[in-house]
């Protein structure tokens, strides 16, 4: 009997870390969306959309989705320079929008979970964005 109720606990605790994990998801994702109205949607609009040409798409963005630690990057510290987003060019500057590194964590998590964007559940925690150092320390 013990080793029933033993076997049924464990089953339990199991059961909840992966259900644990995607409500931090959540509550990641909603708080990046309020980081992301505050700072991001005057220039990658409402949508993700981007401007054409001036300021690149988050939406379906092969740039975002294939690597994230650029994207972290660039929002740690700014971008200014040359990137490629869905095969067109993009050369302006953003600025660093100055936000902590959980703050960076959450709208990660929002733009790389909205818009056509899925990150198959894989959260953008604090330590990676903490991990990330500026181009020239690489």
């Amino acid at each position: 009997m013990k080793l029933v109720l033993t076997l049924i606990t464990v089953a339990v605790f199991c059961a909840a870390i992966p259900r644990a994990q995607d409500d931090e998801l959540a509550k990641s994702i909603e708080r990046g969306k309020m980081i992301y109205s505050e700072n991001c949607i005057s220039c990658h609009m409402g949508t993700g959309e981007g401007i054409t040409a001036t300021f690149p798409p988050l939406a379906k963005s092969d740039y975002l989705m294939k690597t994230p630690e650029n994207a972290i990057q660039a929002i740690k510290f700014g971008l200014i320079g040359k990137v490629t987003v869905n095969g067109v060019s993009y050369d302006n500057m953003m600025p660093e929008p100055g936000l902590a590194n959980e703050q960076i964590a959450d709208v990660m998590n929002y733009i790389m979970n909205s818009w056509g964007n899925s990150s198959e559940k894989k959260m953008i925690t604090v330590k990676m964005v903490e991990a990330v150092k500026p181009a020239e320390e690489k």
